[in-house]
């Protein structure tokens, strides 16, 4: 499986110093997920988080971070990935639209990569799947991709394939826009 890129769009106007944000999603093999980000802009007029070593962290929404949500098709279970630039991550479980949030495997931990230039940041996440026991092989996939982006004067923009309501909102159903074969599904 190789899903080529597509761009996130912002909720509103004033994004501020954000041209552009693509992301991708490449299966590495039957059961892992590469998710890359590309950030492309003033990044001099972001805040992005000083690199630390990866753990686990609440709220990273409430600054630069990029997230995907993840579900088989026919189930309204899904996962919810926080990456920070920092290293740091979240992951909760869901057992359907905003209902029944868990913390995910409390000794899962992701791979992040960051790679910083004056004009853009990448981020890249390895999700394993056969860590998520909603995710049945041979499923398609839906996923919603998205970001919060903070300004240096503290302004948030959000980013998604698909804002499908007067609010921003990366749960809603209709934000797992991207729908895709599980890897095992293109062997």
């Amino acid at each position: 499986m190789n899903i080529s890129t597509t761009a996130l769009i912002p909720f509103a106007l004033g994004h501020g110093s954000v041209e552009t944000i693509h992301a991708s999603v490449n299966g590495v093999d039957d059961n892992m997920l590469r998710i890359t980000y590309r950030v492309k802009g003033d990044i001099a007029k972001l805040t992005i988080p000083a690199k630390c070593s990866p753990r686990r962290a609440e709220r990273l929404w409430e600054h630069t971070c990029f997230e995907v949500f993840i579900r088989s098709d026919d189930d309204p279970s899904y996962y919810e990935f926080n990456f920070s630039p920092s290293g740091e991550w979240a992951a909760y479980s869901f057992r359907g639209y905003r209902d029944g949030m868990s913390l995910h495997d409390e000794n899962w931990s992701p791979e992040i990569f960051v790679r910083r230039e004056a004009d853009r940041i990448e981020l890249d996440a390895v999700l394993r799947l056969d860590r998520l026991s909603a995710i049945r092989t041979g499923s398609r996939l839906r996923i919603g991709l998205s970001a919060v982006i903070e300004a240096n004067d503290g302004t948030l923009s959000y980013w998604a394939l698909k804002h499908p309501v007067a609010k921003p909102d990366f749960h809603h159903p209709d934000s797992f826009a991207l729908e895709l074969a599980s890897p095992s599904q293109d062997a």
